[in-house]
């Protein structure tokens, strides 16, 4: 990661940037109701979503001019780029749109850095929870929490970490969306002591934070859905593999940005 994108002032700035997306998403998400739209992978998408994406797309040209940005409702529109530059950030201005709809709170603004396949630097935004998680990695993870709508001040922000593996057995923190075989068979082999339930990013979050200690997901995901997760747990100490253990990489244009199944850890021994 360049010296300059390990500025606090940068970080900051995405922060303030991602809350005021959330400022827009939050007055959708206000009204009595909410009009929804399906994609043609039948997935939901509100004016929330767009909103929310084009508040992102001229704030990140200004912080990070000359980096290119894939996000979620772009891709859909104009389909994903055939390749993938070397940096480039990964956008999703609304992920865990079902929870946005069912009004429970858990969903996030994310954007994340990629630098040679590696999410290197991520924001979190919980526009409901007037939550903000950072992450620069080899720098550290903060997580800072103001009232609804509010930008938070450098002083909000305190430092997070992930947690060495309980005595009694791990956390496990799993989708309040989506749940499958693959993932329950996972955790019943780890011997899981606890679980947690959470939407969208939040589920990294809490294991950045130390509140749980895994998070596998066999089903589908795009890499804007988990890139500045990953980034915040990363910087956090914790890391995201494959299923079988691989380092977890971006940029996957030929597959048109779609993830394969991974495993989000905290901090793990040896």
């Amino acid at each position: 990661m360049t010296d300059a994108n390990r500025d606090p002032k940068l970080m900051s700035a995405l922060a303030a940037l991602c809350v005021e997306a959330g400022r827009a998403i939050l007055d959708v998400y206000d009204a009595e109701a909410i009009a929804v739209r399906s994609k043609d992978d039948r997935s939901p998408v509100t004016d929330a979503d767009e909103r929310g994406e084009a508040i992102l797309h001229e704030g990140l040209a200004k912080l990070f001019p000359g980096v290119p940005v894939i996000a979620e409702e772009a891709c859909s529109r104009d389909g994903a780029p055939d390749s993938a530059p070397s940096a480039f950030l990964l956008v999703d201005p609304l992920d865990g749109t079902r929870e946005f709809l069912a009004r429970n709170g858990e969903f996030t603004v994310n954007v994340g850095l990629i630098e040679a396949n590696r999410p290197t630097l991520g924001c979190v935004h919980a526009p409901a929870l007037g939550a903000v998680w950072l992450g620069a990695v080899g720098v550290g993870a903060t997580v800072a929490r103001a009232a609804v709508r509010d930008i938070p001040g450098a002083a909000a922000y305190a430092p997070i970490a992930t947690r060495a593996a309980p005595a009694g057995g791990l956390c496990a923190v799993a989708s309040r969306s989506h749940s499958d075989p693959d993932t329950e068979a996972f955790l019943a082999k780890l011997g899981v002591a606890d679980r947690r339930s959470a939407g969208s990013s939040l589920k990294f979050c809490l294991v950045a934070e130390g509140e749980a200690d895994v998070y596998p997901r066999f089903g589908p995901t795009m890499e804007w859905d988990t890139a500045a997760g990953h980034a915040v747990l990363a910087a956090a100490g914790g890391s995201v593999t494959t299923i079988d253990g691989a380092p977890f990489a971006y940029g996957k244009a030929e597959k048109g940005f779609r993830n394969g199944g991974f495993v989000a850890w905290g901090r793990r021994k040896g």
